[in-house]
C-alpha cells in the first residue's frame, strides 16, 4: 500500500521521513517510551534511521504495518513532533481482518489530548478503509496513561494476559482491551454475534 496522510482538528499524521530522525531520537530519550515498548535502550540516531527509512517504508509497503508520525498542524506554527502511531495488521484475509493498535507520545506533548485525537483517525481510518473487524490494544498492566488513551478512544477492556511481555530478562502481565466497528455504529462484513445471542 502507498503510505496515507491522514489529519485531524489540530494534526497531521503523516509517514516519517528522513528529516524526522532527530526528533525521533531526542523524544525516545525519554526512559518512559523504552520502558512500555520495543523501542531500543538506549536509543540512537541510527536506531531511529533505521525505524523511519527501513522498518516504516517496508510496513507499508508489506500492508502489514502502518506506521505514522504524529505532528502539530503547521497552519501557523512550525510543526511538532507529539509522537507515533502504528497499526499492525494481525490477519490480512477475509473474514478475518484484525489489528493491533500501538502508540508512543513524546514527553512534553502529553496531556493534551493529542494521543486520543490520533487514535480515533488512524479507527476511524482501519475500519472504514482497511475493513477491520476487531482492533486490539496491549499494553504491560500498569500502563496508565497507554490505557486511558485506549479508553478514551473507544476500547473496551477485556481483562490481563499473564505473562505477555517479555521485559529485562522477565515475563509480565499485560492489559488487554478490544475496539469493534459496531461499537462506534459502523458496519462490519462479518456480522458480530456476542454469547448470549448465540444461546
Amino acid at each position: 500500500m502507498e503510505p496515507v496522510q491522514l489529519t485531524t482538528e489540530r494534526l497531521t499524521l503523516r509517514p516519517f521521513t528522513s528529516s524526522d530522525v532527530e526528533a525521533v531520537r531526542a523524544a525516545c530519550q525519554d526512559p518512559e517510551i523504552p520502558r512500555y515498548t520495543s523501542v531500543p535502550s538506549p536509543y540512537t540516531r541510527e536506531d531511529a534511521r533505521m525505524f523511519l527509512e527501513e522498518t516504516c517504508p517496508a510496513g507499508w509497503r508489506g500492508d502489514t504495518m502502518y506506521t505514522w508520525g504524529v505532528f502539530t498542524r503547521a497552519d501557523h506554527q512550525a510543526e511538532a513532533l507529539v509522537g507515533s502511531m502504528c497499526l499492525v495488521r494481525l490477519a490480512l484475509q477475509p473474514p478475518v481482518r484484525q489489528g493491533e493498535l500501538g502508540y508512543w507520545t513524546a514527553k512534553e506533548q502529553r496531556g493534551r489530548g493529542y494521543t486520543v485525537e490520533a487514535a480515533r483517525e488512524v479507527v476511524r481510518w482501519a475500519f472504514g478503509e482497511l475493513g477491520v473487524e476487531r482492533l486490539e490494544w496491549v499494553a504491560e498492566a500498569g500502563n496508565e496513561g497507554s490505557r486511558a488513551v485506549a479508553l478514551k478512544a473507544g476500547f473496551r477492556m477485556e481483562g490481563t494476559m499473564r505473562a505477555k511481555i517479555p521485559y529485562a530478562g522477565t515475563r509480565r502481565d499485560a492489559w488487554t482491551g478490544s475496539l469493534l466497528p459496531s461499537d462506534l455504529g459502523l458496519p462490519s462484513a462479518t456480522p458480530y454475534l456476542p454469547f448470549p445471542e448465540r444461546a
